[in-house]
Parts: C-alpha cells; sequence; structure tokens
C-alpha cells in the first residue's frame, strides 16, 4: 500500500495556528500524546474485559516515552487499542473530526482569550517540537495490517504499510530545533511529572544511551566475587490510582497526608481536608485542602489543581474553581467539563456554574459541621482559615448565607470565641448594636484595659481583609457599627456625671496646645468613667478606615492625617492636678509627657520623639527626687 494525500482541512494554516496558540505552553504537547497513549490502553482494557478482544494474561499495560538523543527523536509508545489505516484517516487525515477545523475558524484572528487544555489537537500538538511525526500502529483487530503514516507538519501525508509486528501505537517525534531541549531526560522529566504523574495507566520514561552509559559505569567499578551489576526495575513515573479516585471509608488520614506532603511539596500538616465526590448530575472527584494560612492574607497561586480524568489541565481555572477557593490546595478532576473551549466561554457556561455551586457549598457545609460537631477543633483552626472564610464571604453570597452564623471573633479581654449575636446580646445594655475591634491587642492594650474596666468587650480583627470584611457584616446587619478601640470611644467611656465645667475645658484647652505648640490641636475635656486613664488619643472612625483601605491597596499617598482628638479625663487626679498647678514648666512637661504616653497607646514614637520622651522622663524624675 502506498499513498499520498492531502489533509482534509479547508485552511493550510492549521499548523502555524496551533503554534502560535500554544507556542508559551509547548510542553503541553507531552501531555496530549501520553494522555491519548493512555486513551488507547484504557480502551483496549474495555474491550478485553467485555470479551471482544483477546490479551495475554500476563499482559503489562505500559506507555512509554522514550528518549534518542543521538538520533533526536522522542517516541510515545503504548500497547492500546492501535489503528487499522482507515482509522488513521479518519481520525488524523480528517483534522476536522477531532474539532480542529471549528477552532481554526473560531480563533484565526484572536489574540486574546487563551484556550483551556487544548484537548480536541491532541496529536497535531507534536508539530510544535518535530519537523517530521511519524505514525507506526497496529490494530487490535483480527487481519489487521500494520499501518506507517508520516508527514512534516504541511497540508500533506504519506502512508504505507507499516512494519510494526505488536499490537498498539508508536508516534516518532523527529524534534526541530526548538524541541531539543525536550531531548534532555531531566527537562522532559520534569514536565511529565507535571501532566501525567496521575494517569491512570503506568507511565514510563526511558533514555537508553543514558541507562546504557550507567550500566558500563557500574560494571567498570565491579569487583571479582560480587553480584554482576544491573539496573534497577524501571519504575514508572506515575501513581494510576490517586486519592480522590478512591473511596474515603478505605483511606486513614496518613494517607491524605501523606498525598498532601507528595503533590504541594508542603511541609506543614494541612489543618484538615475535604473529599468530593459527585456523579449526578455531573461527574467530579477532588481533595480540597485546608492549609496554615497564617494571619496575613495574600491570594495565593497554583494550588488547586484541575484535572480531566487524571490528566493534569491547569492550575487555578477560577472559572471552574471559585477564586476564593484557590486559597486552599487541592485537586479536582472534572472529567465531563469542556476543555477546548475558551475562558469566556467557561464564565459563561451553566454547567461550569453549577461545578461551582457545589464545590462552594460543600465546602460551606464542611465549616459548618466542624462549627456545630466540632466547636473546640473549628476555633483551634480559626487563626489559620479566617482569612480564607472571610475573603469567600467578600467574594461569593451564596457562602456568606451559608457561612454567616459560622463566623467568630476572638475576644482581646476573655480570648474567647463568640459570635457576632453573642457579641451584641451581652454588650446591648452599655453600647446597643456597637462592636468594638482591636487591630493590634497590644499596641491598642490601653483602650482594651479602658473597655474591660467597665465590663465592655472588644474583639480582634487583626489582619488586612478585616477591614472590607467589617464593612460587608455592616450592610448585613442593619444598624450595626463597627468602632476601633481608639475611635468613638467617648460614649461608652463616659461617666453619667453632669457636663464638664466649660472653664476647665477651656483651660485644658490651652495648656496642651500651648505646651504641643499645636494651636490646631483637637482637646475634648471628659467625665470618664475610669479614674486611672488621665488622656486617650481618639481617631474617627470613617477617616481610619479611609487611610487604611489607601494603604491597603498601595496608595499610601493618598492617606490623609486622621483627625485625632485628645480626650482628657476629668475624673483623673492627675488631670486634676494638671489644671490646679501653678508651675508651668512642669505643666508643661507632664502634658507633652501625657501626650506622647496617649500616643505610644496607638503607634510607635519616631525617633526624635522618643529621644524627647526619653530626656523628659528623666527630667520628671529628677523633679521628683528633688521635691
Amino acid at each position: 500500500m502506498q499513498e499520498k494525500g492531502n489533509l482534509s482541512i479547508n485552511s493550510e494554516n492549521l499548523f502555524p495556528i496551533i503554534k502560535k496558540w500554544l507556542y508559551s505552553d509547548q510542553d503541553i504537547f507531552i501531555r496530549e500524546l501520553v494522555s491519548n497513549a493512555a486513551d488507547a490502553i484504557v480502551k483496549m482494557k474495555k474491550l478485553a474485559a467485555m470479551g471482544d478482544a483477546q490479551v495475554g494474561e500476563d499482559e503489562t499495560w505500559a506507555v512509554t516515552v522514550s528518549i534518542d538523543e543521538a538520533g533526536k527523536t522522542i517516541t510515545v509508545s503504548d500497547n492500546g487499542i492501535g489503528m487499522t489505516d482507515e482509522e488513521v484517516r479518519k481520525y488524523i487525515n480528517q483534522v476536522a473530526f477531532s474539532g480542529a477545523a471549528e477552532f481554526l475558524e473560531k480563533y484565526k484572528d484572536a489574540t486574546e482569550d487563551p484556550i483551556i487544555g487544548h484537548f480536541g489537537l491532541g496529536f497535531y500538538s507534536a508539530f510544535m517540537v518535530a519537523k517530521v511525526v511519524e505514525i507506526h500502529s497496529l490494530s487490535y483487530q483480527e487481519g489487521a495490517k500494520a499501518v506507517l503514516w508520516t508527514s512534516d507538519g504541511g497540508s500533506s501525508y504519506e502512508m504505507s504499510d507499516g512494519s510494526r509486528d505488536h499490537r498498539g501505537t508508536d508516534i516518532i517525534l523527529h524534534v526541530n530545533e526548538d524541541g531539543e531541549k525536550y531531548l534532555q531526560t531531566y527537562e522532559l522529566r520534569s514536565i511529565m511529572d507535571k501532566y501525567c504523574s496521575f494517569m491512570p495507566v503506568p507511565v514510563y520514561l526511558t533514555n537508553p544511551a543514558e541507562e546504557m552509559k550507567r550500566l558500563e559505569e557500574m560494571r567498570k567499578n565491579h569487583k571479582d566475587g560480587e553480584p554482576e551489576p544491573s539496573l534497577p526495575e524501571p519504575k514508572p513515573i506515575n501513581d494510576v490510582e490517586p486519592l480522590w479516585t478512591r473511596a474515603a471509608k478505605d483511606l486513614t488520614d496518613d494517607d491524605y497526608k501523606n498525598f498532601y506532603h507528595k503533590v504541594f511539596m508542603d511541609y506543614k500538616e494541612p489543618l484538615f481536608w475535604i473529599h468530593l465526590n459527585m456523579d449526578y448530575p455531573f461527574r467530579l472527584k477532588g481533595i480540597l485542602y485546608f492549609p496554615k494560612l497564617g494571619n496575613e492574607f495574600e491570594s495565593s497561586e497554583g494550588q488547586v489543581k484541575l484535572f480531566c480524568n487524571q490528566v493534569f489541565v491547569a492550575d487555578n481555572v477560577k472559572e471552574v474553581i471559585p477564586e476564593f477557593l484557590l486559597l486552599l490546595k487541592g485537586t479536582i478532576d472534572c472529567p465531563d467539563i469542556p476543555l477546548n473551549v475558551s475562558r469566556s466561554f467557561l464564565q459563561n457556561d451553566g454547567y461550569v456554574r453549577k461545578i461551582s455551586d457545589y464545590i462552594t457549598r460543600k465546602v460551606a457545609d464542611k465549616l459548618k459541621s466542624l462549627f456545630t460537631s466540632e466547636r473546640e477543633n473549628y476555633e483551634k483552626y480559626w487563626d489559620d482559615i479566617h482569612p480564607f472564610v472571610k475573603y469567600g464571604c467578600l467574594r461569593n453570597e451564596k457562602f456568606y448565607d451559608r457561612m454567616k452564623d459560622c463566623l467568630i471573633f476572638k475576644s482581646a479581654v476573655t480570648d474567647k470565641y463568640v459570635t457576632l449575636p453573642d457579641y451584641l446580646e451581652a454588650a446591648k445594655e452599655k453600647h446597643d448594636k456597637k462592636v468594638f475591634y482591636t487591630s493590634d491587642p497590644r499596641q491598642q492594650a490601653q483602650y482594651v484595659a479602658a473597655l474591660k474596666g467597665q465590663n465592655m468587650d472588644a474583639v480582634i480583627l487583626p489582619t488586612a481583609i478585616d477591614l472590607p470584611f467589617i464593612s460587608l457584616l455592616e450592610s448585613k446587619n442593619e444598624g450595626v457599627r463597627f468602632l476601633r478601640v481608639d475611635t468613638n470611644l467617648s460614649e461608652a467611656l463616659k461617666s453619667d456625671d453632669a457636663e464638664t465645667d466649660s472653664e476647665k475645658a477651656a483651660k485644658a484647652e490651652k495648656i496642651f496646645r500651648e505646651a504641643l505648640e499645636n494651636d490646631k490641636l483637637n482637646v475634648k475635656l471628659e467625665n470618664l468613667k475610669d479614674t486611672g486613664v488621665s488622656v486617650l488619643l481618639e481617631n474617627s472612625e470613617e477617616g481610619q478606615r479611609m487611610n487604611d483601605m489607601a494603604r491597603l491597596y498601595g496608595m499610601a499617598e493618598l492617606a490623609r492625617q486622621n483627625d485625632q482628638t485628645l480626650v482628657v479625663n476629668a475624673n483623673s487626679p492627675l488631670v486634676a492636678h494638671l489644671l490646679a498647678s501653678e508651675n508651668e514648666e512642669l505643666v508643661k512637661k507632664a502634658a507633652c509627657q501625657m501626650y506622647d504616653l496617649a500616643r505610644l497607646s496607638s503607634r510607635p514614637l519616631e525617633a526624635a520623639e522618643l529621644n524627647a520622651f526619653i530626656s523628659r522622663t528623666q527630667e520628671l524624675l529628677d523633679a521628683l527626687i528633688g521635691g
């Protein structure tokens, strides 16, 4: 048999377009060829199981990728179903059958909207790295003849009788200059580790020349009396039964942890995990791990790996996996998802949205279950998972609706966790619908202590994500207002005494403005409940949030000076002494010292300010000793 012809497609520009679209992800060719080979074996095994084909009892199924550096070829071999000459015409020559014609028509003028997965192009991805491709195949069908197909990547091919004497297919790539890097074993192995680590058929990588060189080295160092040296038995690079394909009831905690360490190279233990398994209305399996995120929220990339029938597709396809879940680590296998389409299609596909909604629901259900039945563990995990939960609430309305009753806050006073309704109920007699919080319990300790002294509480909200999160809670809970402990404090801490003396208020304002040489300083005399507090700096909650938001989005230059008010406690013995003293020098130093102490409760002093504070402290101590 000798045959020449043209590939059945309406344009001769197929290969340039394939190369253009896939060049940035050139490595994809090995995934396509190996997954096709694995497919052929899976089909053969099914035929044998149904009795429609005969295989040997000791048949060993395998896909083998061989490197010949001297000959500049890469060969992908399988012992699968094979192809007849008619099947080669149908599946290889008629490119339109694989969907490439539609691809060509749709994307010939596109410059954006990258393709996910590139399934459908399959075999033709070989021409990204090869100047000539050969197919040697022998079908399982009785009486079938071997076939040889060759093409140089143009629009023509040659077919003839082949010489393969056993069932299966060899794809031989004569690599071009760009593809020569794949002749390095380390390079090709790293790519296969990425794409082929969990394929359902054993996959081997071999470099006969390297192996022979290694064997000769072993023989050279061989000593008389020792066993004849031999290379170790080859091992597949993949795990054909990854954890997500097995039933959760058959797995131990150690199984899950070992899989996590192996796949994500994370030496830390995961907090907990969710085993996903859905058969209807769509098929989906996977495992999502909750890692230790720590207290600083930051977006993580490349943590949730998407597979299709155990073939790696991509990291973090947010059209399938809700964006906020990308903070997790895990593997998700969606056999039915249309992976040969654009991201814009996925964004608008109802089927894909159902998958995304299912994953969101399962994660929320797991967290709710922990909150309800394992509250102690839930609280133990909270420090690590709260950035993820809050981010999820901000990004996904349905997730918030499921999680709103499971949101907890750590008390700065009792060190225990409370829900928002618990806090509001306990505080309604003292400050109805107001929630005091601290962003830095250590720095704002004086303010927390003042609240504690009046049997009031504050919750700890220390991370960047808490700023938008409390705005969300305010919008979802009518009338509820979050106030940082150093903002708008007076009402909560004021005593029920009559209003302060206006004359004393004017004097306090004069003393502090003159001492600090700041005639625009806001000074307010109040009767605070805690007599141990002399002065406090009070910020504007609105101004504080605007500044924090500007810094959060990297626009610190837009942050304005927050209008601060110095609250002077008329009930403090120290303040009373200050207002009554005739010693102007001492009053000035004391006023400066009290102001710096108030500032230290909200931020560290600058170097010059700290030096002045230390010097002034020494002078006051000297004056005290001197009587």
